[in-house]
């Protein structure tokens, strides 16, 4: 059974998965300390395997999951909207030195970085399902779980480096 956000479920159910990841797993981590294991087991869309787990992984795969949210929020606000949220002087900036100059360039940047974060927050919630159907003993790749280390490793690689040169 292959499972992918661009076909199964859709692009836009994809985003929306995966920009939901992180409450979705908190309320069910309540849930599940609530004694309420199958309302944990509904919110994150899990089967009847092992629901601490597949809880773990949604709030795991949540936290990842506010990399690309952020980094495309910031694109817009920072590139697609430069305009509105810069107000000069343009002398120095990309495009510059006048006000129109400067906003096409910054959102010619911006634009392809907040569809690349929404790529990323489908690619996750891609990863979200796999993993959950390997947690729960369906046929899944075998790969789901190691690029999950991957992927939140290079994470921490990330936040630990941007924190550093802050």
């Amino acid at each position: 059974m292959v499972i992918s956000p661009l076909t199964d479920r859709g692009l836009l159910a994809g985003i929306r998965h995966g920009a939901g990841l992180l409450p979705r797993g908190l309320a069910a981590l309540g849930a599940l300390l609530a004694g309420r294991a199958e309302t944990a087991r509904r919110l994150i869309g899990a089967g009847r395997g092992r629901v601490l787990p597949a809880v773990g992984a949604t709030v795991l795969l949540g936290v990842l999951s506010l990399i690309p949210l952020g980094g495309g929020v910031l694109a817009v606000l920072r590139g697609a909207l430069y305009g509105l949220v810069d107000h000069g002087p343009y002398d120095d900036s990309w495009g510059g030195p006048t006000r129109a100059g400067a906003w096409l360039a910054h959102a010619a940047v911006a634009v392809p970085l907040a569809v690349a974060a929404l790529a990323v927050l489908a690619a996750l919630a891609g990863l979200h399902r796999r993993l959950l159907a390997r947690l729960d003993g369906r046929p899944a790749p075998g790969w789901a779980v190691p690029v999950t280390v991957l992927a939140v490793a290079a994470a921490a690689v990330l936040v630990v480096a941007w924190i550093r040169q802050v």
